[in-house]
């Protein structure tokens, strides 16, 4: 039997939207981010998915905007001392988990993400031992408690080939935590997947028939989907693929007109892969949508110019990713397994 949650239950509380910030404002904290980036020896890590504005700057102080695991690997060969990541806090435990040395800050330890936050370790673990024939597959969404508990991590980019490798070798698999990519997964391997069913609160909510029509709209046109899309809208897709995976796609997908169902934070660096292409937001309206996301992180909207600045002077009891050394060094076991095998998918 699968372990079910409310994926739509109002436990999701969301945070409020950063204030609106005015042109001398932001070129004020722009101005104190770079001193305290060279006075602390730091550096910016940042997720495709936060605003352009903060991936403009992480890529004029060195270049490193990517998805969660090239996070943690670009922290982890980083020279710099510290690491400001910024995301959601997931993310900011992985690097920690990979670079234990090393002072990881990020902007706000209050960004969540709801495929964390619908995994809690008591519940998860408890799920664990009821199944104990069979390998724990947790997501790099996941909190280092989770990791901790089990036998690999995996992100998306490497899911069916990880997937297809344990089914070879007879492993049944618990999947957590979301039941659109498990799903997804599970139909192109055939593994024997039991899934933990959470969702994320941005790709749940594309919508089918909104979808269609905006098809018919752009006949032309190329869909392109992350695979925690619910599987109808997976179905419409001519590329699915993490973010990174998608941002390929686009690059050399022949179609000009590009319908996205990701995150919109994707957008700025996709763009610049393909600037002579057309990019289109996928639809999240219709069919009962509340629109709870419109397509963008809420957590990770809290990650605006002023957190930044927040998150290298102030308080490292707000900023500073601390976790207990026992539960890293467990959770790099599986951190490790994933890295291996990704390392040895690219020497194929």
């Amino acid at each position: 039997m699968n372990k079910r949650l409310d994926v739509n239950a109002t436990f999701y509380s969301f945070p409020p939207k950063p204030a609106l910030l005015t042109t001398q404002e932001k070129m004020t904290l722009v101005e104190s981010i770079r001193n305290q980036l060279q006075v602390r020896n730091a550096v910016i890590i940042a997720h495709y998915y936060t605003d352009p504005e903060i991936q403009a700057l992480a890529e004029t102080t060195g270049d490193r905007v990517a998805d969660s695991l090239e996070m943690a690997q670009f922290g982890s060969r980083d020279p710099a001392t510290t690491l400001l990541v910024v995301g959601v806090r997931f993310m900011g435990e992985t690097a920690k988990i990979l670079s234990p040395d090393k002072i990881v800050l990020m902007p706000t330890l209050e960004a969540e993400c709801s495929l964390d936050i619908g995994c809690p370790h008591e519940e998860f673990s408890a799920f664990c031992d009821a199944h104990p024939e069979r390998t724990v597959v947790v997501y790099a969404n996941t909190s280092a408690a989770v990791k901790a508990r089990a036998d690999w991590v995996v992100t998306s980019s490497i899911a069916i080939e990880l997937i297809d490798y344990l089914d070879s070798l007879g492993k049944k698999i618990i999947w957590a935590p979301d039941r659109h990519l498990g799903r997804y997964v599970q139909h192109k391997t055939g593994a024997d997947i039991l899934c933990w069913q959470s969702a994320c609160i941005v790709h749940d909510e594309f919508k089918t028939q909104a979808l269609q029509k905006m098809k018919e709209l752009y006949p032309e046109a190329a869909v392109l989907v992350h695979p925690e899309s619910p599987q109808a809208v997976v179905e419409l897709a001519d590329a699915v693929g993490s973010t990174s995976q998608l941002i390929q796609a686009a690059k050399h997908i022949p179609q000009k007109t590009i319908i996205i169902a990701t995150d919109r934070g994707i957008f700025y660096k996709m763009q610049q892969a393909c600037p002579d292409k057309t990019l289109l937001a996928a639809p999240t309206a219709g069919e009962g949508a509340t629109c709870r996301s419109c397509a963008h992180c809420p957590w990770m909207a809290m990650n605006d110019l002023k957190a930044l600045a927040e998150g290298l002077t102030g308080s490292s009891i707000h900023h500073q990713v601390q976790i207990d050394e026992a539960v890293r060094k467990r959770a790099l076991v599986p951190l490790k397994r994933m890295l291996s095998f990704a390392a040895d998918l690219k020497r194929r």
